[in-house]
């Protein structure tokens, strides 16, 4: 077919009203001004003929046609239209060979219109996408459905959408008047006349169709008597034609609603419902309710809003109420009135009496997200079934399954993402008792994502090296009890201070924020400060804390940046965290990065930071800290007696030589220092000091990538220094004896942690 819609237009009565009152040109179209107006883009490529291909999307009657009967009115084009619902691939293949031999021949365009386009399958919507990537047809689809779900993904890039709208109150009204004054294709031939309310009523019942409008005023004009006929159609020409309400509630199939005439009452009402049931009140909301049923309106209207309403203001504070009110729609659409009434009462009193929580608001914050961004899956959460082999999908996935409680800290968000929450628990029913679970849990995560383990901890002596930041050494620290420990070591630095309400604390090194949201809590009424190493995590630290659920009346942490995240001078503290004296200063692993790269190294670092620690705390202030000297991390030789069963000449070996490497001279401001270094950095400083000593144990997943950066003997100090050590055989064994055993599972990984307090 050559032309869309190129049947000459029919004579008033021989079509639907609908058909007739459909737009020739854009100022016909009613509505849409925000892809027709003027200015629009739309407006323009149509005006221009210079489409691309289009997917216009929205509900019945909003006008989708008639913008494609305006396209083809309008352009040179060559227009062929389908209809899904009738078409298949031998005719998409028909209408494209036509359209081939026209670009060919007589180098015209043709742009092809499908109507109900989501109605096709994916086999015959991937017909089309040759042809539309190679120019052959620009595609105009029409569709009822959201296109993003119901429309092939390959399609929808190649096409721009354009989303249309139910009609407002006034463009219907405005479409009816226009087809009451037109006088070729509509009443304007007659003097129709409507009773007060009744085209009123006709519009709000249409409900934002025009289709539908139209349909129901064809029905109530045609069928409504006349002066001079007595009700046969068409009457003469200048006739008088009455409509009544009765006329026009009988043309819609629904009685008016006992509101005012205009329709604001019943959006009035339905909102004075609404709010009273979200703001708890029973009594008002059934007098809200039973002004609705008594006016008329449609029960599954009113449903409708309680169903939206269980979900959005009750939400997880009563996880039960959407199941009671959907239950009792099931149960009015069974039995209808009067005894329906009882089902409309119980949803109602379900909702008001309810907890109030709507935190499933998050979705659309994660919807912004989304909108903004189109992150890509992170690797180890794809499909592993299809392309582990060849990309490494799913590589370093942690099955929660199998460990304690069924959870474990690993990052699910996008890369770009990272640290961001949309979710935060109310206090409210239900969701009150479950937010405590859900904070400590996305405090560990927190710790875990933050916290820059891809540097790898001082214990983690084997791994360190430049070159294993990957992601590697980030998921293994997240294996097995790692929470625990975390949990554990923020209980320890803490516990060794009595934190008042009131106290001013110092988080140092806080990149992780462990230490810093139980700070919070714990003072209220005074000050929590944290210091960081970049922008960058001050500014994620800020938002975790704006959206990990502090609850009303928990203080605010004051963020600053300092080189490693360490300790500022007085000067510098006042200005960047506006104060400078505190009751505790508090730090885990606050030399994470191996204390040879930082200002001073060894010794010097440990006295920087007690004599900065000095000045900043007030008289009988106290340091509480938790550091891994890399010499009492866990030693290979270790493992290999416990666990691989090498024989104890090489085991004894390795031994010695692994002591050499943390005791070397021209290493010792990295590796050699322990807790009488720090003790000696403080003591000078004016504290009194306590160390102890913690054994720590996990069971830790060691992962192939690990072992080839621990054996490298260009990128690992530990690597070279062992191969020169035990010479190429012995060095070549314990790589093959390692390559075993990790091969099996999770190895026991044994350290000392040196818990420090210091009071001055």
């Amino acid at each position: 077919m050559d032309g869309l819609f190129s049947a000459p237009e029919a004579a008033a009565g021989e079509s639907p009203l609908a058909d007739r009152m459909r737009p020739r040109v854009l100022d016909d179209i009613i509505g849409q001004d925000h892809i027709v107006g003027p200015g629009r883009l739309l407006r323009r490529a149509i005006q221009a003929d210079r489409l691309s291909s289009l997917i216009f999307y929205g509900p019945p009657g909003t006008g989708k046609t008639s913008l494609a009967r305006v396209i083809a009115n309008t352009t040179s084009s060559v227009f062929e239209s389908l209809n899904a619902v009738l078409a298949g691939v031998k005719d998409i293949r028909e209408a494209i060979d036509r359209s081939d031999e026209r670009r060919r021949l007589y180098g015209r365009r043709t742009i092809l219109f499908v109507d109900e386009v989501h109605r096709w399958n994916k086999a015959q919507q991937d017909a089309l996408l040759p042809w539309v990537e190679n120019g052959t047809v620009i595609l105009i689809g029409a569709t009822t459905e959201n296109p993003f779900f119901e429309v092939n993904r390959a399609l929808v890039s190649r096409s721009r959408v354009f989303q249309l709208t139910s009609l407002e109150h006034k463009d219907l009204l405005n479409a009816a008047r226009r087809s009451l004054a037109d006088k070729e294709r509509g009443y304007g031939k007659w003097n129709v006349v409507f009773e007060e309310g009744a085209l009123e009523h006709l519009v709000e019942v249409a409900g934002g169709d025009a289709r539908s409008l139209l349909n129901a005023l064809e029905l109530a004009v045609e069928t409504s008597p006349t002066a001079k006929t007595g009700g046969r159609w068409p009457p003469p020409e200048g006739a008088e034609i009455r409509v009544s309400l009765k006329a026009a509630e009988e043309s819609i199939q629904r009685r008016a609603l006992l509101y005012d005439r205009d329709g604001d009452y019943h959006f009035d009402t339905a909102s004075a419902f609404i709010k009273s049931v979200r703001g708890s009140d029973p009594d008002a909301a059934l007098y809200w309710l039973a002004k609705m049923v008594r006016a008329g309106e449609d029960p599954a209207f009113i449903f409708r809003r309680m169903i939206i309403l269980a979900m959005e203001d009750v939400g997880l504070a009563d996880p039960s109420a959407v199941t009671t009110v959907v239950s009792c729609a099931q149960a009015f659409d069974r039995i209808g009135f009067p005894e329906g009434n009882f089902a409309l009462s119980q949803a109602c009193l379900c909702l008001a009496t309810a907890p109030k929580s709507n935190t499933t608001m998050a979705f659309f914050d994660a919807l912004k997200e989304v909108e903004k961004e189109d992150a890509e899956v992170p690797s180890h959460l794809r499909d592993a079934n299809r392309d582990a082999e060849s990309f490494g999908h799913g590589e370093g996935y942690i099955y929660p399954h199998a460990y304690r409680d069924h959870w474990a800290a690993q990052q699910y968000l996008p890369g770009s993402l990272r640290g961001r929450i949309f979710y935060t628990p109310s206090l409210s029913g239900s969701e009150g008792r479950i937010r405590d679970e859900v904070l400590r849990k996305r405090e560990i995560q927190a710790a875990a994502l933050l916290g820059d383990y891809a540097q790898m901890p001082e214990s983690e002596v084997l791994t360190w090296s430049a070159q294993s930041k990957g992601r590697e050494g980030w998921f293994k620290r997240l294996e097995s009890n790692r929470s625990a420990l975390l949990l554990a070591d923020r209980d320890r630095v803490l516990g060794q201070c009595a934190i008042a309400r009131h106290h001013r604390v110092l988080v140092a090194a806080a990149n992780d924020g462990l230490l810093l949201w139980e700070s919070l809590r714990r003072t209220p009424e005074g000050l929590t400060a944290a210091l960081v190493d970049s922008p960058e995590a001050g500014e994620t630290l800020r938002k975790f804390s704006a959206a990990l659920g502090q609850k009303e009346g928990d203080s605010v942490p004051v963020v600053a940046v300092s080189p490693g995240g360490l300790l500022l001078s007085v000067q510098q503290a006042e200005e960047a965290l506006s104060c400078a004296v505190f009751d505790h200063i508090i730090a885990r692993e606050p030399w994470r990065k191996a204390v040879g790269q930082q200002a001073g190294g060894g010794q010097p670092a440990f006295d920087a930071f007690a004599r900065a620690a000095s000045a900043l705390l007030a008289v009988g202030g106290n340091v509480s800290l938790l550091q891994t000297p890399p010499r009492l991390g866990q030693r290979l030789s270790g493992i290999l007696a416990t666990e691989c069963g090498a024989g104890p000449a090489l085991c004894e070996k390795l031994k010695k030589a692994e002591e050499e490497f943390f005791s070397r001279e021209a290493s010792s401001a990295r590796w050699a220092w322990d807790g009488k270094t720090l003790e000696q950095s403080f003591h000078g400083a004016g504290f009194s000091v306590h160390i102890a000593s913690l054994d720590q144990k996990e069971e830790r997943l060691v992962l192939p990538k690990d072992l080839s950066l621990w054996f490298d003997r260009e990128k690992s100090s530990w690597g070279a220094f062992i191969a020169s050590f035990l010479g190429e055989k012995g060095f070549s064994e314990i790589h093959s004896l390692m390559e075993s055993r990790v091969k099996e599972g999770p190895v026991t990984w044994r350290w000392k942690s040196l818990l420090l307090k210091a009071v001055r």
